[in-house]
């Protein structure tokens, strides 16, 4: 939400108006990538830590320097914190901002993928491996290759293929890398790049993963996100395109890329029929949370589905201090979301 509105909330209102409490509080957790391994959830989220940096739209203020992993036994249960499982000094190529992660499992062994700024500045995503899903995950020496931008996102099709959904602009870069090229002009500008506002928006990525889940099988492919008159969505539909946080779950054979809108604060999601889209816009999944990011992850638990993510009620409406929610998520007779307003009364956001 807007960062002049919080100033105007009564946070012990809005926590009573929430429709779900963190699930952890002794420390600030947010983009929670939630999965299901052997019968136990395990989130994997960031770890805001407040650091004294400044706001600003390259995120500098989101300084994280290590993950921890938080496991559940079901949705309702309380949640445990199973301490750090990699810190940025664990990673001979990474320097500092390590932004949201996300785990796969295969073969009993659990993949935990991060980006993390290399000592030029430039986001990568790199691999980290542990018999465990709570680690300590023993990190690559390199990033994936041709790997660039933040918010990995890991999704297993049914028959086994690994893909992998990226890329966040502003501060995820990924209007930098255009041509191909990383572009280090207007370094300190997050709106250098971007496309004119009547341009197609720019996408997030996807690219198979190697059978060993450590490289890339292709060079990566625009995630495009067409109209209902199948158009291509705009840069300045700013209410419907892609900013950041990807996520890949799979619904009665179909595909649900879901992500962020950025400055305007929704979760919407798109369908398509194959990993690779086009995706039909569909909705909104989440409506706007106090703080100003909004990240999430889907997942289905004995047969109901869920939605984790996060706001910042927590810390009383600080940016990079948040925490990590859960609550059901619905799908109506066509398969599409139900809406979820993630306080019982939205006035209180006015």
């Amino acid at each position: 939400m807007p960062e002049d509105s919080i100033q105007h909330i009564n946070f012990d209102e809005l926590n009573q108006k929430a429709i779900s409490q963190p699930l952890v509080k002794h420390i600030y957790t947010a983009d929670p990538s939630a999965h299901v391994f052997n019968g136990k959830i395990y989130i994997y989220p960031s770890h805001d830590i407040d650091t004294g940096e400044a706001f600003d739209d390259l995120g500098s203020h989101f300084a994280m320097e290590d993950y921890h992993v938080i496991s559940m036994d079901s949705p309702t249960s309380e949640a445990k914190d199973n301490d750090i499982a990699l810190q940025v000094n664990d990673v001979p190529w990474a320097e500092k901002q390590m932004w949201a992660p996300d785990a796969a499992e295969k073969d009993g062994k659990y993949y935990l993928f991060f980006p993390a700024k290399d000592y030029d500045g430039i986001f990568r995503i790199g691999v980290a491996i542990s018999d465990s899903p709570t680690g300590p995950f023993k990190p690559q020496s390199q990033p994936i290759q041709k790997s660039f931008s933040i918010d990995p996102a890991v999704f297993k099709d049914d028959d086994g293929s690994y893909y992998m959904y990226f890329g966040g602009i502003w501060g995820g870069q990924l209007q930098r890398w255009r041509t191909g090229k990383f572009n280090t002009e207007n370094s300190e500008s997050p709106f250098a790049h971007l496309p004119k506002d009547v341009e197609p928006a720019l996408c997030a990525k996807v690219a198979k993963l190697t059978d060993d889940l450590l490289e890339f099988v292709e060079d990566a492919k625009d995630v495009i996100i067409i109209d209902e008159n199948g158009k291509p969505l705009l840069q300045g539909d700013t209410e419907r395109r892609f900013f950041e946080a990807s996520w890949m779950h799979k619904y009665n054979g179909k595909y649900y890329f879901s992500y962020s809108t950025g400055e305007t604060h929704f979760i919407c999601y798109a369908i398509a029929d194959n990993p690779y889209g086009p995706f039909i816009y569909a909705d909104r999944i989440l409506n706007p949370v106090v703080g100003w990011t909004s990240h999430h992850s889907i997942l289905e638990f004995n047969g109901e589905w869920f939605l984790f993510y996060h706001d910042s009620s927590l810390s009383k409406g600080v940016t990079h201090l948040r925490s990590i929610k859960v609550t059901k998520i619905e799908y109506d007779e066509n398969g599409l979301i139900k809406t979820i307003n993630p306080y019982n009364d939205l006035k209180v956001l006015s």
